[in-house]
């Protein structure tokens, strides 16, 4: 194991056991290294690797600390890693959607009030073809956003915003190419919409699924 990999694994076990516990300030790093018979170079190497993961904070003048360890923070390290996928993946993230975001809506089917409902019935009446590809998108990741956000789950949230990412580029192609597929967008955004405020959960998981496999079906024929 490399020195810097033992080091991580030392201090993440510090992490796990509870000896370092969220907001906690890690000791100086001379004691640290002594304590964990490491030398100060591997120690401050692994600092600088998990404060990348968003596992601990660096703060100049005042020290290290351990973050809050959220899931939402920790997963921001996810959305980084997501941006770098390649085009002939992006049938595998839009496949981990289609198991993820029906749970979800059928979940938001459930929780989401009536204030929220409206809200959503709004930004579906602002967001016709007339408005541009562009504007369509953007209030097409808003909608899927707010939905997932009704679950209460953030944990499902972040997971579903960092696959939202990749499959960008593929439903602005899509929009741009298939004839039809903005207005064929709006009419399954309506359709789940129905059935979330209808409190029909699996009503709601069915459109999102056919939403999400349409999406699949055309990227696969033009690939």
């Amino acid at each position: 194991m490399a020195v810097t990999d033992e080091a991580i694994e030392k201090i993440k076990e510090m992490i796990v056991s509870g000896a370092l516990r969220p907001g906690q300030r890690l000791p100086k790093e001379a004691d640290l290294a002594t304590d964990l018979g490491l030398s100060r170079n591997s120690l401050r190497e692994a600092v600088k690797a998990l404060s990348l993961m968003n596992i601990l904070d660096v703060r100049q003048g005042d020290g290290t600390y351990v973050t809050s360890l959220e899931s939402p923070l920790l997963l921001e390290a996810l959305s980084f890693i997501v941006d770098f996928h390649r085009d002939d993946q992006v049938l595998e993230f839009l496949a981990v959607r289609r198991i993820l975001e029906p749970a979800a809506t059928a979940l938001a089917a459930h929780r989401m009030g009536a204030a929220e409902v409206a809200e959503l019935r709004e930004l579906l009446g602002t967001s016709g073809p007339a408005e541009g590809i562009d504007k369509l998108i953007a209030a097409d990741l808003e909608f899927h956003r707010r939905i997932t956000a009704a679950t209460g789950n953030r944990v499902l949230c972040s997971l579903l915003d960092s696959l939202s990412t990749p499959t960008m580029r593929a439903r602005v192609w899509r929009g741009l190419t298939e004839p039809a597929a903005m207005e064929r967008t709006l009419a399954e955004h309506a359709a789940i919409l129905d059935a979330i405020e209808a409190r029909d959960a699996e009503a709601a998981r069915a459109w999102s699924t056919v939403h999400i496999a349409n999406v699949e079906r055309w990227l696969a024929s033009v690939l």
